[in-house]
């Protein structure tokens, strides 16, 4: 349980270490992030695929590919709905105030909510793989997650603090964001941990819910000007989950 705890807030405390990146390079170079972003997204593409959804083939015994298609298609249809009621990142993150008005203040507000949103389904990817009992895969999906987290947490900054919020309430805000996750990879390990029997389907669906994130809003962010950059960043954050979770046994 020390180790859930310490990892939980592990990942909830990378989007506030790149929140503190953000204060202090406020205006960081798109090459930059996509980049960093990129490699996020290929860990998280190997540990979804190693880590959630191959594990549940393996748990589900003769239902195990009933259980992995369907968890799969519950966690992406999840994070469609909260899609549908908050803005994708990659469309509100683009879209820096320009002035100090309560238009621009609530779509900055509104940008926020939406990373705090959909930061719970991603802790409770973590938490899911601690439950599952793999101390070794837990750790690196949670690894992944709070990579991407990082320049996560410095694109909130600007555009906040451009917006006329107050530095001191642009952290907490920050802060907040980073908690949910914390929240979120306690529930998916309490859930599994009590009810073994889900075990199959939450990890389908924590690898869904990864799956949709990477797809529908980490790609499409890092894909400016330095796409041919940004692939191979990919491929190299894949290759490098996939060679550790083979030494990893």
């Amino acid at each position: 349980m020390q180790m859930v705890l310490l990892t939980a807030l592990g990942v909830g405390g990378a989007t506030v270490a790149g929140s503190l990146i953000g204060f202090i390079f406020r205006r960081i170079s798109h090459k930059f992030s996509d980049i960093v972003l990129s490699f996020a997204a290929g860990v998280m593409l190997a540990a979804a695929v190693l880590g959630l959804i191959l594990p549940s083939l393996e748990y589900g015994g003769q239902f195990g590919l009933l259980y992995a298609v369907t968890g799969i298609f519950a966690g992406a249809l999840c994070l469609n709905l909260i899609d549908k009621l908050v803005p994708h990142l990659h469309r509100l993150a683009g879209a820096e105030p320009e002035s100090h008005n309560n238009a621009n203040l609530s779509r900055v507000l509104l940008f926020v909510t939406a990373i705090a949103i959909h930061n719970l389904p991603e802790g409770i990817a973590a938490g899911v793989g601690f439950g599952a009992g793999d101390t070794a895969q837990a750790l690196v999906i949670a690894g992944g997650i709070a990579l991407q987290n990082i320049p996560e947490g410095m694109v909130i900054i600007g555009p906040m603090l451009a917006a006329g919020v107050p530095a001191r309430r642009t952290f907490f805000c920050a802060m907040l964001t980073g908690l949910v996750e914390v929240v979120g990879t306690l529930l998916g390990y309490f859930a599994v941990s009590v009810a073994s029997a889900i075990l199959p389907f939450a990890l389908a669906f924590a690898g869904g819910t990864m799956l949709y994130v990477i797809s529908d809003e980490m790609i499409p962010e890092t894909h400016h000007d330095n796409s041919r950059g940004v692939t191979y960043a990919l491929l190299v954050g894949f290759c490098i989950m996939l060679i550790t979770d083979v030494l990893l046994g």
